[in-house]
């Protein structure tokens, strides 16, 4: 792949964890930033193309993410649909067959892989939006990006959680012979408890100053502009944890 696009794969196999919204607010804060972002949405449940505003595309026929990687018949920019702060792959209800499928394709997981080199170069940044689980759309997402951002909630079922993706992240790379990097952990939903606090202290002794640990906290508007189809940076109200994902993404420019 070219040097010039950036790829990064937000991913916890855990449900529940605000992966969707951080992956959003993350290409909105990208796109403040200047840069152009394709957002690959990878899951079959279609959050992340509902939250831009675009459901009504999740059950159109084909072509769609599935006739990319399984029939191979359709080129990954035929499927680009527009949003104001991005573009977007949108998913389809069809990926839910298409990932079973996949399983015993050829170099199914290396697909995705594959058919962003259409559009490599061609944006500052790909940022795939992953399953909540650790099945082959997420391994195709990993091995595309080389890179991962892993949301978590400020509580204590996380630390298996972690476990088990940064296992899953060092059999592929034993596997496909590649590596995949750790960007950066983002404690989400982060609310003023005891139990948030001594997570966060565990995640940024266990990991910082190697691995950084960003805080989102728990915000009501950051719903609402997700209501709205945007992220954070395009909603009309204000935000402080507009801050926060700058600051990620920032990161991201400097780390990638």
């Amino acid at each position: 792949m070219s040097t010039s696009t950036k790829h990064v794969a937000v991913s916890n196999q855990k449900g529940g964890v605000g992966k969707t919204m951080v992956a959003i607010n993350l290409a909105g804060a990208l796109n403040q930033r200047g840069h152009t972002v394709l957002f690959v949405d990878v899951d079959p449940q279609g959050n992340a193309t509902e939250g831009l505003g675009l459901s009504e595309v999740y059950e159109e026929p084909e072509p769609n993410l599935r006739s990319v990687l399984v029939s191979q018949d359709t080129a990954l920019p035929e499927i680009i649909e527009t949003h104001p702060e991005m573009d977007l792959v949108p998913s389809n209800i069809d990926l839910f067959k298409g990932e079973a499928e996949l399983v015993t394709e050829m170099q199914g997981r290396k697909r995705l892989q594959r058919a962003v080199a259409d559009v490599d170069g061609g944006y500052d940044f790909v940022i795939y939006d992953c399953p909540p689980s650790l099945l082959v759309l997420t391994d195709s997402a990993l091995l595309a990006a080389q890179n991962v951002l892993i949301p978590a909630l400020a509580e204590s079922t996380s630390t298996r959680a972690l476990d088990i993706l940064f296992d899953q992240i060092d059999t592929l790379e034993a596997e496909y012979e590649t590596s995949i990097t750790e960007q950066a952990i983002v404690a989400n939903r982060v609310e003023p408890d005891g139990e948030a606090k001594e997570m966060m202290t565990w995640f940024q002794e266990t990991f910082e100053p190697g691995l950084p640990v960003f805080e989102i906290r728990k915000r009501v508007v950051l719903k609402r502009a997700w209501s709205n189809g945007v992220s954070v940076f395009e909603h009309t109200e204000d935000c402080d944890m507009e801050a926060e994902f700058d600051q990620l993404a920032a990161h991201l420019e400097d780390a990638l």
